[in-house]
């Protein structure tokens, strides 16, 4: 789809990486248990399914996991074409990472004219860091905040959302949009599903991190094959600390 007069150099592009908060079903609290069972329909007696059903679903439950990563891109125009720039939030302790990003967004993207976007992001990525900022007592800054306003006043996209053309069937995956437009994207060591083990067993969060831009340098040439214009060239993509 399409989007006219749009200034890609006001748009923010970004993924997250979550983690279970606690890494394993058996170290979970009585009470959490029991809750994490209520929100997912399983019951805790049932240890096989309640162990798969905790190791599938509780880092993307806002409730029950935690922000891990934040990569953020975003696209400036030069002499000679344009560049990417990448920057990554990263931290144990998410309260940190969240003030970070939150600072970001207030100094630079913090005008009607900016907007965010994802991948099935509105669904996701969007809510989760409101919630978890929430929890984590930082004031959701203007740009992720919804409260009052008209759909056509909310500063979001989303290539799932473009893709649908109206039609809100399935999912579509990212990585599955990169094949069908031939944006070619590295094999990782790595998938979303190894992310908390890489977190809990291996400390590794500079791992998760590069994994993490991987997806927004995707997310961003996806973007622009969607609207009609060449992607980035690889050497012009930049990474910053």
């Amino acid at each position: 789809m399409l989007i006219k007069n749009l200034n890609l150099e006001k748009v923010l592009f970004l993924d997250i990486e979550t983690a279970p908060q606690t890494y394993l079903a058996q170290y979970l609290d009585d009470e959490t248990r029991k809750l994490f069972g209520s929100k997912v329909n399983v019951s805790p007696d049932d240890i096989g399914d309640f162990e798969e059903a905790y190791a599938r679903r509780a880092s993307i439950l806002a409730e029950f996991g935690k922000i891990i990563c934040i990569s953020v891109g975003f696209v400036t125009e030069t002499s000679t074409g344009r560049q990417m720039r990448l920057k990554s939030f990263y931290h144990d302790d998410e309260e940190t990472l969240l003030k970070q990003f939150k600072k970001l967004l207030e100094e630079h993207f913090n005008t009607p004219y900016h907007l965010l976007c994802g991948h099935n992001a509105k669904e996701f990525d969007f809510p989760y860091i409101c919630r978890r900022m929430l929890i984590n007592g930082i004031e959701i800054p203007p740009i992720l905040n919804l409260a009052g306003k008209k759909p056509w006043e909310v500063a979001h996209l989303d290539t799932m959302e473009l893709w649908k053309f109206g039609d809100y069937k399935a999912y579509t995956s990212l990585a599955l949009l990169c094949h069908v437009f031939g944006i070619p994207t590295p094999k990782d060591d790595i998938s979303g599903a190894d992310v908390a083990r890489v977190y809990y067993e291996e400390k590794n969060l500079e791992r998760i991190k590069v994994y993490c831009e991987k997806d927004v340098i995707a997310l961003i040439q996806l973007f622009l094959r969607m609207q009609g214009e060449p992607m980035i060239d690889e050497g012009e993509i930049m990474h910053t600390s």
